[in-house]
């Protein structure tokens, strides 16, 4: 999908504390793309946000539906509260838009895959922000095995702990925290944030099983420490082509490190991933075994310059619409399951 302009206009809808640590920088970086305007209700923080990254008056709103009335936009990057995705990214779709979302796409299935269709009957681009389309070992990992070189995946265990207390309001905000404003504390907010850690950072985690292989769900069976604001979580997955898979999400580590281990074990061998800075091993049997950082690959394009590139007609969006609405789709059948004590069944 390609449109006249060299340069898309994105207008950014809850500039908070994580789109101007990441999305705002990158998007200042990216020259397909020029910052139209932002809103964010809290008056003191959008003005500090303005004065940072140059914007006028003109640029900077309290209510996202002016921005959408007053500014000349191409585009909307979303990264609001988890409760809101749904109604302002239809709202975006329905002025003529193309929208990123920050995860999850919304908090249902019906709402998810209805963004899909809307954007769809009116050929605009939607895209959910998850890490793994976006970093380059997910993309190794992928390329392995859609070549055949891993064969087909039998199992996989994912582990991933962290300390997000803070943002969870549960213990004090550090004062080294980057981005230009604090965060908000909306996920302690069970309500606006749809559930509790899992449903943010597992995310990531889940996205990444589902697009480095290319499977859907089968079934799903999950343990939470609380409901509904959990921070502990462990999902096992029975796959479409039944392999099996668990998956590990710590949110209240005492560690002040993050961790990450991620196996999967397939016919014909084994891709690894450890530690933060994604140690990545592909050991095919007969071969050599590869190893890897996240610096030794060709880089890859941000969520923002993705989304631009694709707007552009230059590049395919590398997290599809379909992915953000089945991580939504599978996310609300854990949460489903963690509820009822029982195994959930997706739906075909």
């Amino acid at each position: 999908m390609s449109q006249t302009t060299s340069k898309v206009r994105l207008g950014v809808i809850g500039a908070g504390w994580f789109a101007s640590r990441r999305h705002i920088p990158d998007c200042l970086k990216t020259p397909t793309l020029t910052l139209a305007a932002i809103s964010r209700r809290d008056a003191e923080a959008r003005q500090k946000l303005a004065d940072h990254f140059g914007l006028t008056p003109e640029q900077t709103f309290a209510d996202w539906r002016e921005m959408l009335e007053s500014v000349e936009l191409d585009a909307v990057l979303i990264a609001t509260p988890h409760a809101l995705h749904y109604e302002q990214a239809r709202a975006a779709l329905a002025k003529g838009l193309h929208v990123l979302v920050e995860k999850p796409m919304a908090l249902t299935t019906r709402e998810a895959w209805d963004l899909v269709d809307f954007a769809a009957n009116r050929e605009r681009l939607i895209s959910t922000a998850v890490n793994p389309p976006f970093w380059a070992h997910c993309h190794a990992i992928r390329d392995a095995f859609r070549d055949g070189s891993l064969g087909d995946l039998e199992t996989a265990t994912m582990y991933w702990t962290g300390s997000a207390s803070a943002l969870f309001g549960r213990s004090p905000l550090p004062d080294s925290m980057s981005g230009v404003v604090r965060p908000s504390l909306y996920r302690a907010d069970v309500e606006l944030n749809g559930g509790g850690y899992f449903i943010d950072g597992g995310s990531h985690l889940l996205s990444q099983l589902l697009w480095v292989t290319d499977l859907k769900v089968r079934r799903a069976s999950a343990i939470m420490d609380t409901l509904p604001a959990d921070s502990r979580t462990v999902v096992c997955f029975e796959m479409e082509n039944g392999a099996v898979v668990s998956l590990t999400s710590i949110g209240d580590s005492e560690s002040s490190e993050r961790r990450v281990n991620h196996i999967f074990g397939a016919t014909k061998g084994v891709a690894t991933v450890r530690d933060f800075d994604f140690k990545t091993t592909i050991q095919v049997e007969g071969r050599e075994a590869q190893s890897f950082t996240e610096a030794d690959l060709p880089p890859v394009s941000t969520p923002v310059a993705n989304f631009a590139d694709a707007i552009l007609g230059r590049d395919s969006l590398y997290s599809a619409p379909a992915h953000g609405a089945y991580v939504a789709q599978v996310m609300e059948a854990i949460y489903e399951s963690a509820r009822t004590g029982k195994t959930a069944t997706l739906s075909e």
